[in-house]
């Protein structure tokens, strides 16, 4: 089994940043494709970015292109999502998880953190 645990969420100003971290454990995942999902309140859960397991390849919702970064540490067993120029359109609990290939589908991923919490206020 693995386990999946995200931190670095919180309360931003619209135009602001945060660095959402993924920590990994029980299991190594350098192998596999990392990604960050969001749900918001009331809406289904959807993609945001994904990154191979060498970091060679990444992919970005369009809404986030140009302002958000995935990045993997894979000696760390962490993933990180760099959040800029944050809008309040980005409110939502974001989750990290594993999956087998560069999918925008939620049910490519196998294991999911628990989420933490973003809210950007206007």
């Amino acid at each position: 089994q693995g386990l999946l645990e995200e931190s670095g969420g919180g309360l931003v100003q619209a135009g602001g940043s945060l660095r959402l971290s993924c920590a990994a454990s029980g299991r190594t995942f350098s192998t596999y494709v990392m990604g960050w999902f969001r749900q918001a309140p009331g809406k289904e859960r959807e993609f945001v970015a994904a990154i191979t397991w060498s970091g060679g390849r990444s992919s970005y919702q369009d809404s986030v292109k140009g302002r958000f970064t995935i990045s993997r540490d894979n000696a760390k067993n962490m993933a990180y999502l760099q959040m800029n120029s944050l809008n309040p359109e980005d409110t939502a609990v974001y989750y990290c998880a594993v999956g087998l290939g560069l999918s925008t589908n939620v049910r490519s991923y196998n294991y999911w953190g628990q989420g933490t919490q973003v809210t950007v206020s206007s």
